[in-house]
């Protein structure tokens, strides 16, 4: 069975349980000429990309899933087919049903995502002029492994770690929505940091160190767009890596209840972190969720309002910073809800510092739509409703009329929610069930807004 994934120079990624997975890209108002090979280990399949200039910069992805034990090449050639025959969509799209009898038995689903990354607006997409690159690789789904320290004989879960790309992710990333750019600067960040090492920039004259910080207020998504990142470029550039590492650090673990010993355990999680980066084809995230916890300012303990102990802290996690960067495969993603009592030393060392807020209500829309997409198409909501993007809302001047009624009324309900974190704004489905409906397995999508409005 195949595993892996290859890429294009943009490229990004598909998945599968217990087959195959593809992913394609397609791009535009790019320059080059082409490529193809075998890049990665086994499984990792690079179909070749070619570039063309298109009346609009465009960034698209499709996936499907393989559960059988077809040639790849048989199954590149059928979604091609597949692609050439409904070579027009308006933003992401997906099959999971096709008019080809081969297809159907092999292939699960072939989805294009991410078009909302480059094209500003819902506009048709050719794709019989779009250049493409297929991917394949296979999703691990060990689940969550620790990393342990010893302290005084006692086992201390300093880490949480993954093998990528990790089923557990899956889906992770269409999930995040966000108003600004935030996904594709990321993607962006990373890719300009690894040309930079391939290309031998003396760090020395242009200083990066590979360190991302995310702030903001709690339930925005900081940790979960993290983890997704990382899965996201573990994909991507599986022609350079043939697997991730996610290593997510407790932070509150690594202080001692012994005097001086924090700074010590600090050295040793980066110790183990050393060994997985010496593995050159492995590309390494190292996330600290709360980073404030290892790096709070200094200054506050010059005051006299911190132990010395924590000092030692700080100092570490800032050496093992400075020493890590050196290597090209290891990037650091932290986040931080009080960024202001984080030490101006690590900040400084942030290459991107990038404030994660609450949705607007233009986001809190496109939230509640995904929501009310899932729940029609579990049959939780029932009968099915048409609903309205902003967008399409936006072109009929948001006139109400037997169409347009239910997405009004979702708008609506969006506006009330402003204020509201992404991770609150995902449960109030789930509470508007469980604290009204008492019987019936499923209802109407008109009763489900008399309850949200009963929430916000």
């Amino acid at each position: 069975m195949l595993q892996g994934e290859g890429r294009g120079l943009s490229g990004f990624w598909f998945f599968f349980w217990g087959g195959w997975l593809f992913w394609g890209s397609f791009f535009g108002v790019f320059e080059g000429g082409s490529r193809g090979g075998v890049c990665g280990m086994g499984a990792v399949f690079h179909v070749g990309l070619v570039y063309e200039i298109l009346p609009y910069k465009c960034y698209k992805q499709y996936c499907f899933f393989v559960v059988s034990v077809a040639k790849k090449e048989d199954i590149r050639m059928g979604v091609l087919k597949l692609l050439n025959r409904h070579n027009i969509v308006f933003g992401d799209y997906k099959w999971t049903e096709f008019d080809d009898g081969f297809l159907n038995s092999n292939v699960e689903s072939v989805s294009i995502v991410d078009t909302e990354l480059k094209l500003k607006d819902r506009q048709p997409i050719d794709l019989s002029k779009s250049s493409l690159s297929l991917h394949i690789f296979h999703l691990n789904e060990e689940g969550p492994s620790s990393e342990n320290l010893e302290e005084e004989n006692e086992d201390i879960i300093a880490a949480n770690h993954w093998v990528l790309p990790a089923a557990e992710f899956h889906g992770l990333w269409e999930s995040l929505i966000y108003d600004s750019e935030v996904k594709s600067h990321l993607l962006d960040y990373v890719t300009t940091t690894l040309l930079f090492s391939d290309k031998n920039v003396d760090s020395n004259l242009i200083s990066w160190n590979r360190v991302v910080l995310l702030h903001g207020p709690p339930g925005t998504g900081k940790t979960s767009l993290c983890k997704a990142l990382a899965q996201k470029l573990t994909i991507r550039l599986s022609c350079r890596y043939r697997y991730g590492q996610l290593i997510e650090i407790n932070s509150h673990s690594l202080f001692s209840k012994w005097f001086s010993e924090s700074g010590k355990l600090v050295t040793k999680m980066f110790q183990k972190i050393q060994e997985l980066i010496d593995d050159k084809d492995a590309l390494v995230f190292v996330l600290i969720d709360e980073v404030e916890s290892l790096t709070a300012a200094r200054s506050a303990f010059k005051a006299g309002t911190e132990p010395s102990d924590a000092i030692r802290v700080v100092n570490a996690v800032l050496t093992q910073i400075d020493q890590i960067k050196r290597y090209p495969n290891v990037v650091i993603l932290t986040t931080s809800n009080i960024t202001e009592k984080i030490d101006m030393a690590f900040v400084d060392r942030a290459d991107i510092k990038q404030f994660i807020g609450p949705p607007s209500t233009a986001a809190i829309f496109r939230i509640y739509l995904s929501c009310l997409e899932e729940l029609m198409k579990c049959q939780i909501i029932y009968p099915r409703q048409q609903l309205l993007t902003l967008r399409e809302l936006e072109m009929i001047g948001f006139v109400e009329n037997n169409v347009s009624r239910l997405s009004l009324v979702l708008k609506e309900i969006s506006r009330r929610s402003e204020g509201l974190s992404g991770r609150v704004l995902r449960k109030l489905p789930f509470l508007a069930h469980a604290l009204y409906i008492q019987v019936s397995l499923f209802y109407s999508l008109s009763l489900f807004y008399s309850l949200y409005f009963g929430l916000v």
